[in-house]
């Protein structure tokens, strides 16, 4: 098969990656080692970002390489429901035509978003088919699938019934546009400048004592004023009361430590209806909880009449009239401020104490902790492990319900008396109310769906057919590694240690590696509103998916952000001409390969260097990958194709080509055989053209991905001629310089002259005169020794 100028990617990608689908070469091969990651699962709404293209990437790459290597590799491919994602994407459809979900009603609702899942689903699972992303696509699952929700309702039964799961009241993110909490991974933290008001709260007729707030609409529902305990200022204000303003009501003045001396006036209204600290605050001192916002944010009637109605900010400008009216407000300050935003409605998120479901996250949160202590997980790098504990000792009630239609619907039914009813379905619900009530009864489901981390907490096992004991479950669980970045450490990692050690009584995974973020060439988060956002889809439709991946973990320094740019990806897309670059060389030398080769036998010095050198680079990269220093990998690949193997090999290669005797044959079948192996190390990165140049060299049906990846031993007997060949190439590369100092022309052919007394090294250099001149184009090479004496 002849090769083209050029590696004609856009043609050949889809073509190379259909016919490893078809061939089913994605799949487990049984009787051997296992291997399994499981992928994180995108939002099903979702479009290939640099993110995604970053994380599957190095997924691929190691479940390519361990595949090569012979084991049972699993990738489990899927998609998550994404909540609140979808409803929006649907809702927005239904606005097109001045509908909205209500017009529907829920169960033709969520008929219309299963709809839009069949029909726009598949998008970003056949974008990261682009990317080359060997997933066995046969188990593709997606987390509203019916064996996946079978397990969701199975889980949040037993731990309702373990006293894990639980109702209660309690503050949550609330978006008062999409009227539903939110996790905090969907709050988007702004920086932006607002103002700090300091206000006077009064004692008496005669005293004041003036606290500082950026959320002055919050102080309707104010019921204490904090100061530090060892803040001198106000000691003989604790225990003392203060009329709140524009209430008249008394509201207690208390100690805690919460309250920072140093921080405005040292002195802070306390909301625990309204603020995450004040909450904490409340519950420490038995603060009474007063809620005076409705779901849109809206001032409820626990506020005086003249607010009541009115939204948030406009309560604000209001408040801050009265005050000024009333002399109560002392100063204005402006400041830079951190405000939370919902990253979906593009709103200010307002704490709200509402009825919610939540999960003791602290009860779940030991066994996680032991298995990263005891070594059954472990954490890559390892000074992400301090960030884990700290979070996970310091993990606070996880709210698990949503107010939303799209989801997994809460397997809890209410009776006539709100007395609560939770199991897998709604007959088994019936029989539980039937022995509470003696009598059969009308039960309503709870509206509210779970979180979207929840079912996607259970993804290591769900995904493998549990609570069912399938031959995947007991082979593929644990897995080897997850792969992730630092951003969803806590939101997704922390959560499946939890459900896999509680459930499978063991860690779901043995490593946990993570990942640097991918940001733009400055160093800057990739955003539409800064306009430097980078899409993979045009760089895999300028560059080819090769080029894209190599980039990727050539730039993945450990402990270092990946900064990102096009012309980046651009100089690397000369390393992949010069692979292809090379097949071409060997096609047209005739050089093909010799079954009965022995790389063991190799006689001639040049080849039983180059034997060896491919044999260290194949050790180094077992070891970098071992350590998932994707980067050493790519450095090792670069630098052994470009350098060792095409600027040295090749040209000592070219002129023993010419010769008729056994050195030739001998020197194409090395050139061939280590060519070959070396897209069997360069195909985890670069699949698509590895994988073209092979079938061209073979023309099997055998594709290179179900080649077995071998470790070539160093040989002993050919270490001389590796080190003969080291000093070799460092000579050359002296006298290439000195030339170049020199100004005299490459396409100049010289007389070379060398002086020095030294026999070895004169034995040396005439051992390899013919290489010598060769490569540097000299007329002839002389030793003169006259000068030395």
């Amino acid at each position: 098969m002849q090769l083209e100028k050029q590696f004609n990617y856009i043609k050949e990608e889809a073509l190379i990656y259909k016919n490893w689908e078809n061939s089913g070469s994605f799949k487990p091969k049984k009787n051997s080692e296992p291997y399994s990651i499981m992928m994180p699962p995108p939002n099903v709404t979702g479009s290939l970002h640099m993110g995604h293209a970053l994380n599957f990437t190095l997924q691929d790459i190691l479940i390519r390489f361990h595949r090569m290597k012979g084991k049972e590799v699993l990738w489990q491919a899927g998609t998550d429901h994404a909540g609140i994602a979808t409803q929006m994407v649907v809702e927005r459809q239904l606005q097109e035509k001045n509908l909205t979900k209500n017009d529907l009603g829920r169960e033709k609702f969520i008929n219309k978003v299963w709809e839009w899942k069949k029909e726009s689903g598949g998008k970003i699972s056949n974008q990261l088919r682009r990317l080359g992303a060997s997933a066995d696509w046969s188990r593709e699952r997606f987390t509203m699938d019916e064996s996946l929700s079978k397990a969701v309702k199975k889980v949040f039964v037993e731990l309702y019934k373990d006293k894990i799961i639980y109702k209660d009241k309690r503050l949550v993110n609330w978006d008062p546009k999409l009227l539903t909490a939110i996790s905090d991974l969907e709050v988007e933290q702004k920086e932006h400048e607002g103002s700090l008001w300091h206000i006077k709260y009064p004692i008496d007729n005669d005293s004041h004592i003036v606290v500082a707030t950026t959320r002055p609409e919050t102080m309707l529902g104010d019921t204490a004023v904090a100061v530090h305990p060892e803040d001198s200022r106000y000691k003989n204000y604790v225990g003392n009361t203060c009329i709140l303003p524009l209430t008249n009501r008394k509201i207690k003045i208390i100690a805690d430590e919460y309250a920072d001396p140093e921080k405005g006036t040292g002195a802070v209204k306390i909301t625990p209806a309204h603020d995450f600290n004040d909450f904490e605050v409340g519950k420490r001192h038995d603060l009474e909880f007063i809620n005076i916002f409705d779901e849109y944010a809206k001032c409820n009637e626990f506020t005086p009449k003249q607010f009541q109605g009115l939204d948030r900010f406009e309560a604000r400008k209001k408040i801050i009239q009265e005050l000024t009216n009333l002399n109560l407000l002392l100063k204005e300050e402006k400041q830079l401020m951190v405000v939370p935003y919902g990253d979906r409605s593009g709103v200010i998120i307002e704490p709200w104490l509402t009825d919610q479901w939540f999960c003791d996250a602290k009860k779940l949160s030991v066994k996680p902790i032991l298995a990263v202590k005891n070594g059954d997980t472990e954490i890559i790098p390892k000074q992400w492990e301090k960030t884990f504990y700290n979070w996970m000792e310091n993990i606070q009630p996880w709210c698990i319900s949503r107010q939303l239609w799209w989801g997994h619907q809460i397997p809890a039914w209410y009776g006539p008396d709100k007395k609560i009813f939770v199991a897998e379905n709604v007959d088994e619900a019936k029989k539980e109310a039937f022995n509470y009530y003696k009598k059969d009864t009308v039960l309503f489901q709870d509206g509210d769906v779970l979180d979207t981390w929840f079912s996607s907490a259970l993804w290591t096992f769900s995904t493998l057919d549990w609570p069912e004991k399938s031959y995947e479950l007991e082979r593929f669980y644990p897995g080897n590694v997850l792969v992730t970045g630092f951003d969803i450490i806590f939101f997704w990692v922390a959560r499946m240690m939890m459900m896999g050690s509680h459930f499978m009584k063991n860690t779901p995974f043995k490593q946990v590696y993570i990942h640097p973020l991918i940001r733009d060439e400055k160093g800057q988060k990739m955003s539409k509103s800064k306009g430097n956002v980078i899409d993979p889809l045009d760089l895999l439709d300028k560059y080819g998916a090769d080029t894209l991946r190599f980039t990727l973990a050539a730039l993945m320094n450990p402990g270092r952000d990946v900064k990102l740019s096009e012309s980046r990806v651009k100089g690397y897309k000369s390393f992949t001409n010069k692979i292809w670059n090379a097949s071409i060389f060997l096609k047209i030398n005739n050089c093909n390969l010799d079954l009965n080769f022995k790389y063991s036998e190799a006689q001639l010095p040049v080849n039983q260097w180059i034997i060896n050198e491919l044999a260290s680079t194949v050790k180094k990269i077992d070891d970098f990958m071992s350590k998932y220093l994707f980067h050493e990998v790519a450095n090792e690949l670069y630098h052994f194709i470009w350098h060792t193997y095409c600027d040295w090999y090749v040209e000592f290669a070219k002129s023993l080509f010419q010769d008729d005797s056994n050195k030739s044959k001998e020197t194409k079948d090395v050139s061939i055989w280590v060519f070959l192996e070396i897209l069997k190390i360069a195909h985890p990165i670069m699949p698509f053209i590895t994988e073209k140049i092979w079938n061209s060299h073979f023309n099997k049906d055998e594709y290179l991905m179900n080649q077995k990846y071998i470790n070539i031993p160093i040989q002993k007997n050919y270490i001389q001629s590796q080190f003969n060949f080291k000093n070799l190439t460092q000579i050359i590369s002296a006298i290439r310089n000195l030339r170049s100092e020199l100004n005299i022309p490459y396409k100049d052919k010289i007389d070379l002259f060398i002086n020095n007394s030294d026999n070895d090294f004169i034995n040396f250099l005439n051992t390899f005169k013919n290489e010598i001149i060769h490569l540097l184009k000299l007329n002839n090479l002389s030793f003169n020794t006259i000068f030395s004496k």
